[in-house]
């Protein structure tokens, strides 16, 4: 249930509101806006009268939600949520490339790519420490020394950095990371979401490969139940019967998270496709569909790489992608 006040409401009505509220153990998040204070009511509302409700003078509307996230929802939460990281932002009017390796390997590849990368234009650097693959076989990252690296690159370039967590107990070991990304084969790890939400860093939501929207908006509420409203949400491809791409990008998921849901939302164009010749043709597509910015990974020489090198672009491609990426967000 959502109450939307009128302007300037009276502190006494509002407080007796929110003690009555409280006395039948309904939580309370307001949301205050530039001219309107929506209050979300979290909790068994089936109980609560709202005529009762709508008849005080500070209140304008009361409403049903039938969704089961709430948190996450627009309607308790009609202005785009901003995520601040370091001195960028994810959401609002800014345009977001996050830009790096698959996988970390050495700390002359990782500094390398980090300044490639920022002098085209990224603004936050991604890299993979801890690397989830479908093969116990396959090379499964520097782990904690990825880690040490990336801080190298950060304090080389001065980019926020963007890495994987697996488990909730490698939260020590992330205390310096910008962003803390859940990959699609976690998404639905609720014990680790319950974690990330006790913290107050920024969470990049990646899409289940079989996950519906409602599914990973759950996952969120997840987290901003935690007390934790940094949120960004990630669409990276979902599996379906196509062979010849890695997964197949659902640009749908722009518009429609957009309209139900407040959070920033990127789009990881390499993942999606797996093959770099497809990356800048989706992440262009991506940023004229109105995604807050773009995940790419961009490796110094992809041939070589110990991870995804087939989807990886070169930072001379990612240099000119960022140009054309600029003058379409211009546009649009």
């Amino acid at each position: 249930m959502i109450v939307i006040l009128r302007e300037h409401p009276d502190q006494v009505q509002l407080d007796g509101l929110l003690s009555w509220l409280k006395e039948r153990k309904i939580d309370v998040h307001p949301t205050v806006g530039a001219h309107q204070t929506i209050l979300g009511l979290i909790g068994d509302t089936s109980r609560i009268d709202m005529d009762l409700i709508s008849a005080l003078d500070i209140v304008e509307e009361v409403k049903r939600v039938q969704e089961p996230y709430k948190n996450a929802n627009r309607k308790f939460h009609p202005e785009d949520t901003i995520v601040r990281v370091g001195d960028t932002q994810i959401g609002g009017d800014t345009l977001t490339l996050i830009a790096g390796p698959c996988s970390v390997e050495t700390k002359e590849q990782i500094i390398g790519v980090a300044k490639a990368v920022k002098e085209s234009g990224a603004t936050i650097l991604r890299g993979g420490a801890f690397k989830p693959r479908t093969s116990p076989y396959s090379f499964q990252g520097l782990q904690v020394e990825g880690i040490r690296l990336l801080l190298e690159a950060k304090e080389a370039t001065g980019l926020p950095i963007c890495t994987e967590i697996m488990d909730a107990n490698q939260l020590p070991v992330f205390e310096d990371v910008d962003i803390l990304q859940v990959g699609a084969r976690n998404m639905q790890n609720f014990s680790l979401l319950k974690e990330l939400g006790k913290t107050q860093k920024p969470i990049l939501l990646k899409r289940g490969m079989s996950a519906s929207y409602e599914d990973l908006l759950m996952s969120a509420e997840y987290i901003l139940a935690g007390g934790n409203p940094n949120v960004i949400l990630c669409e990276r491809g979902i599996r379906t019967f196509e062979t010849y791409t890695r997964n197949t990008l659902d640009l749908a998921a722009i518009p429609v998270l957009k309209t139900l849901t407040h959070l920033p939302i990127l789009i990881d164009p390499s993942h999606a496709t797996g093959r770099s010749a497809l990356v800048p043709a989706m992440a262009k597509a991506s940023v004229a569909g109105g995604a807050d910015g773009v995940e790419i990974e961009v490796h110094n020489d992809p041939a070589h790489a110990w991870c995804d090198g087939p989807q990886s672009i070169t930072p001379a491609v990612f240099d000119k992608l960022v140009k054309e990426l600029q003058l379409i967000r211009a546009a649009c």
